[in-house]
């Protein structure tokens, strides 16, 4: 319910942004908690009216999940529900999901991935599996050609940020993977 900011107490508030807030902080801790590999992320939030005055009546956000398991995205998002559902009724608020995307896992082909270790081995470089919740155009290629990911360091893990850095050397490092993998994988087809 959007009201006056300094005519309105804080007991007879309906305070959107309250409730945004906590299911925020919410869908970190439970996630958060989980064991595996899944991540959860809101990364935009929106007040509205947006006037520094006016409680806030409505806000819209998104939320984004992620595993290398559908099932575990599908559980999550029940249980996000069943977290929006009781802060709605702690706050007087309401949740509604307009899902946008679904971010599908596609896990990489293990071929691709024996020749990218391959490739790292051969110019001596030290190299590792993990796990990725990237998606890139791997996770669209995947629905119908194999696939791989080659990850470079950057420094401190920083990544999709004004502050992400990665070596010139390592990017040559990188680039000289893929073109061995590239070649290994000419040479197997």
């Amino acid at each position: 319910m959007p009201n006056h900011a300094g005519t309105t107490p804080m007991d007879a508030r309906q305070d959107a942004m309250v409730g945004a807030a906590r299911f925020v902080d919410a869908v970190y801790r439970t996630v958060g908690d989980m064991p595996g590999s899944a991540v959860a992320t809101v990364g935009r939030i929106e007040a509205f009216p947006g006037a520094p005055n006016v409680v806030p009546g409505r806000v819209r956000l998104s939320l984004e999940v992620r595993d290398l398991a559908l099932e575990t995205i599908d559980g999550i998002r029940l249980e996000v529900g069943a977290l929006a559902e009781e802060i709605g009724a702690e706050t007087g608020t309401r949740f509604a999901f307009q899902p946008f995307y679904l971010s599908r896992p596609a896990p990489c082909a293990p071929l691709v991935q024996d020749r990218v270790a391959a490739a790292a081995t051969t110019l001596g470089l030290a190299s590792r599996r993990m796990p990725s919740g990237a998606g890139h155009d791997a996770q669209s290629i995947a629905a119908f050609a194999p696939v791989g990911m080659i990850f470079v360091p950057s420094v401190q893990g920083i990544s999709h940020s004004p502050d992400e850095f990665t070596a010139p050397g390592d990017v040559e490092n990188g680039g000289n993977v893929l073109l061995q993998d590239l070649l290994g994988l000419d040479e197997g087809i």
